[in-house]
C-alpha cells in the first residue's frame, strides 16, 4: 500500500537545500566564503532569536562561547565573534542549517552564492 505525503513548497525547498547543500562534501569551501564575506555577514545575521541556541544544540558552539558572543554590545560585534569561532567546514554546514531553521535562508543563500 502506498503512503502519500503532502508537503508545501517551502518544505520542499528546504529539503532540496539540505540534500544539495548541507550534506557533507557538497560545498567544499563554505568556510572560505564566510571568511571573505565576514564584514557583510556581521551586518546581516540575526544571532539573537534562536541562532545561538541552535548552534549550541548542534555543538558548533560551547556554552562559554555562547556567553562570550552574548556579552558583546552590538549585533555587529556578536556576529564577528560568532564567525571567528567557525573553524571547520562541518561547523559552517551546521551554520547554514541553523540559518535555515531560524528563518534566515536568504543569508544561507548569500553564503552559498559567495555573496552573489
Amino acid at each position: 500500500m502506498w503512503t502519500y505525503f503532502v508537503i508545501s513548497f517551502t518544505q520542499l525547498f528546504t529539503l532540496l537545500i539540505i540534500v544539495c547543500v548541507i550534506l557533507p562534501g557538497e560545498i567544499p569551501h563554505i568556510l572560505e566564503s564566510i571568511r571573505r564575506l565576514k564584514y557583510r555577514l556581521s551586518a546581516l545575521i540575526d544571532p539573537d532569536f534562536g541562532l545561538l541556541e541552535q548552534l549550541l544544540s548542534e555543538q558548533v558552539l560551547t556554552p562559554r562561547e555562547c556567553a562570550k558572543i552574548r556579552s558583546q554590545n552590538t549585533v555587529f560585534e556578536r556576529n564577528e565573534v560568532l564567525l571567528d569561532y567557525l573553524a571547520s567546514e562541518d561547523q559552517c554546514r551546521k551554520l547554514l542549517k541553523a540559518l535555515e531553521q531560524t528563518c534566515q535562508r536568504h543569508i544561507a543563500n548569500y553564503i552559498i552564492e559567495n555573496g552573489g
